[in-house]
């Protein structure tokens, strides 16, 4: 590093070569190249080609791990088989994929087809009948590789809404079948035209003295000259020894407006490359790190989403290669800089932001000294742990992606319901990677008929969850994986159980049966159907209402319908209902 700027002699004969060099420098990979098949894949639906969503999209708590394929803003377009293989699982869920199949294929990739409505009717009756024998609606079914094997091109289900989807399309994925690493399906030549470089909306920079969680990032304009972009600054003044910087910015694919997510990022001191990032070959388990990619705490605060050019110290490199360095870059002297950002998407199309920075004069901030700060600092790639005599948080060795000040509060709950004082610990603004444990002392007299009933609840910015919690001696126990405000409740509240018809109705002209139980805490967490004694299918798309569409499981004559509905604190409701059909 401190030999890097000094002046050598360098002879004529010699410029072509360097040229040629500092070139193939910039133009290297520096990530192991990607030797997928080529026009293996088909499309999937039949339907515009058109692209949602890309693979790597920001989204909360993940990358979105695949393409979402339009259908015409529809539902039932048909979905085919991208290559030949055999069905090995399919799934049904409230959120996630909804409905969802996943193809296995002779090459060693698995390709899965999310938010479907319905799938081909020979497995739709297998998948009904599996979900009976286990009495579940929510099902994950492994299917034995000879049972149904399916050609390239072969319709294999009808496009849905269904899940976490927000309109209608078809999320289509491409894995490796022995890792799970979900793989880029842009790299595999699939007939989606992009001619369309990514666009760099914003940048950042970040005083890296201090954690990134302390600070609000420095704006700093840009604008776009020709095909490139530099900063309306023409040098940058630094008022610190260390700074690294983030970027806003989105990928188009040709004939769309729809902005998705970029691929790659690499930023260069001088010529050197430092870090990058690319989006691809990532495992679900993996997801979550999205948000040590992102500046977790401006987005948390309803700012934009700001991607990091360098790796934060908890972060393992996962999405990111440290080529020289993790990013952070260390000013020793006060000479003019060049700052180059290159970012790609999958197809290679490139934009490129350059822009010079300089060391000014260094403000003190008014830090405590050293110890005493790092007294107050919980660290990545420790245990982190806080107690006091009615309180104790137990962060595991990777909860935290930067160090972070710790802060705690506390203050008396005045609900009827609440058995503690309620205890801030961090903020919401601060993203956990890991689940952590929080204890709570009651600080007054919790009767027996109140014990199982206990819960510790969770709230920040107006939203809250619950988990049941686990007694040991004076303390209660939760684990939960974001930070707030806890404290203990009892739930002594039972389910509330509303149908769309009165008991002793005659539904002989009706559809369907919706049943929408309602919870104080809105958390249900067990539901139950049975029809004249034996267990009835009701599904629960997106988890808001469960509904049974009238089949040959419900014959004409009179039925007796019961309902059980239990929540997160162990109460239970059950109703009886009478209908004709």
């Amino acid at each position: 590093m401190k030999n890097r700027f000094k002046k050598y002699t360098i002879h004529k004969p010699f410029l072509f070569f360097l040229f040629f060099l500092f070139s193939s420098i910039a133009q290297a990979q520096f990530f192991a190249p990607k030797n997928y098949p080529k026009d293996y894949f088909i499309y999937p639906v039949d339907a515009k080609i058109s692209l949602a969503a890309n693979f790597g999209e920001l989204r909360p708590n993940h990358y979105h791990m695949g393409l979402d394929c339009r259908t015409n803003q529809v539902i039932n377009r048909p979905v085919k088989a991208a290559a030949a293989g055999y069905i090995a699982r399919v799934t049904v869920a409230p959120f996630g994929f909804g409905q969802a199949i996943y193809v296995n294929h002779p090459n060693g990739l698995t390709t899965v087809y999310g938010h479907l409505h319905s799938f081909f009717p020979a497995l739709e009756k297998y998948v009904k009948e599996q979900q009976y024998k286990q009495e579940s609606w929510n099902v994950d079914l492994k299917i034995p590789p000879a049972l149904f094997p399916v050609k390239q091109g072969q319709f294999i289900a009808n496009s849905g809404n269904t899940g976490g989807s927000q309109g209608p399309h078809c999320h289509f994925e491409i894995r490796d079948t022995k890792t799970d690493k979900v793989l880029n399906p842009l790299l595999f030549n699939l007939p989606i035209p992009d001619n369309v470089a990514p666009t760099i909306v914003s940048l950042y920079m970040y005083d890296r003295c201090k954690s990134t969680y302390s600070q609000s990032p420095q704006h700093l304009p840009i604008k776009k000259i020709s095909e490139n972009y530099t900063t309306v600054e023409n040098v940058i003044s630094v008022h610190t020894d260390k700074i690294s910087f983030g970027i806003s910015a989105n990928d188009k694919q040709s004939g769309s407006s729809n902005p998705n997510g970029i691929y790659e990022a690499i930023i260069y001191l001088d010529e050197q490359p430092l870090s990058a990032f690319q989006l691809d070959s990532i495992t679900y388990d993996e997801s979550r790190y999205v948000n040590a990619n992102i500046d977790y705490k401006t987005r948390a605060a309803g700012g934009p989403y700001i991607q990091h050019l360098s790796r934060l110290a908890g972060y393992p490199q996962g999405v990111y290669n440290d080529i020289n360095g993790d990013g952070v870059i260390e000013l020793k002297d006060t000479n003019v800089h060049q700052v180059k950002i290159v970012v790609k998407d999958a197809r290679n199309n490139t934009s490129v932001l350059q822009f010079k920075i300089k060391k000014g004069l260094i403000v003190e901030n008014g830090k405590p000294d050293n110890i005493d700060y790092q007294k107050k600092e919980f660290q990545p790639g420790f245990v982190n742990v806080f107690e006091n005599e009615n309180v104790q948080a137990y962060l595991p060795v990777g909860t935290l992606y930067d160090s972070v000040a710790f802060s705690y509060s506390e203050k008396k709950s005045t609900a009827s319901q609440s058995y503690s004082s309620i205890y801030s610990i961090l903020s919401g603004l601060i993203p956990a990677q890991n689940y952590f444990t929080v204890r709570i002392k009651a600080d007054k007299n919790i009767p027996d008929n109140l014990s199982d009933k206990i819960l510790m609840k969770r709230s920040w910015n107006g939203k809250s969850d619950v988990v049941k919690a686990t007694k040991s001696g004076d303390w209660y126990s939760a684990k939960f994986n974001a930070f707030g405000n806890f404290e203990l409740i009892a739930d002594t509240v039972p389910p509330v159980i509303n149908a769309n018809f009165r008991d002793h109705a005659i539904l002989s002209h009706s559809r369907e049966i919706v049943i929408t139980p309602k919870d104080n805490n809105d958390d249900v967490k067990n539901f139950r159907a049975e029809l004249d004694g034996k267990w009835l299918r009701f599904t629960n798309d997106k988890g808001r209402t469960f509904i049974y569409v009238f089949d040959e499981k419900c014959n004409v004559g009179k039925h007796e319908l019961k309902i059980s509905v239990e929540d997160e604190a162990g109460n239970k409701t059950e109703r009886i209902l009478h209908f004709t059909r």
